[in-house]
Formats: C-alpha cells, structure tokens, sequence
C-alpha cells in the first residue's frame, strides 16, 4: 500500500472511531498555505483538530512520532481553521489518533497536545 493510500484508509479508520465515540467530524484533510489538518471535529461543545497517526508497530510509538515543530505548525493551523470559520473565541484542543495497522487497533489521546 503506498503512503497515500495508507493515510487515507488510517483517516478512515479515526474517523470511524472518533464518530463511534461521539464526535461529529466537521472537516477532512482541510488545507491552506500553512499546511493540511487531518481531521476537524466537534465533541463536548470544543472545536478539536485531530492529527492521525498511523504505525505498524501500534499506537504507543504515535506520540513520540510528533515533533515540537510538528506540534507548532498543528497549533498555527489550528488558529487559521479557526480564522478561517469565524470560530476565533471557540474553545478548542488538539487530540491525537493513533491507529495500529498490524494490531487494527485505534487509540483516541484526547488534548494530546499541549502547549
């Protein structure tokens, strides 16, 4: 399976577990000039940004995948999402779902990245 198609099937997969878990997906693969958000959703009254991470060796490497300049641009596209709806006072957080693909399991890490 190439890159592409890995991503777009681990997408699929969050998506489907975070609908199952109460999320209402609001956005897929949204762009602009700063870089792309996975997923956006709404859960509990707060906008989140959802970044999927996939492995082949399970979630627990997921968090470690994620560099503090990757957490940065997650940030910055988190406030242009938000700019970019009119949502600039909307509480929001950035949650992280790592999906195994040899194990098929999901892990939804809620407000995974602090700042």
């Amino acid at each position: 399976m190439t890159r592409r198609k890995t991503g777009t099937h681990s997408e699929a997969i969050a998506a489907a577990a975070l609908t199952r878990a109460g999320y209402t997906i609001l956005d897929r693969n949204w762009r602009c000039p700063a870089g792309e958000l996975d997923l956006v959703a709404q859960h509990h009254g707060e906008i989140v940004f959802i970044e999927v991470r996939s492995r082949t060796d399970g979630p627990d490497t997921a968090l470690e995948s994620i560099t503090v300049g990757k957490r940065k641009r997650l940030a910055r596209l988190a406030y242009a999402y938000l700019a970019a709806h009119g949502l600039d006072s909307a509480a929001f957080r950035i949650d992280v779902v790592a999906v195994g693909l040899r194990s098929q399991s999901v892990e939804i890490i809620e407000n995974a990245i602090g700042w």
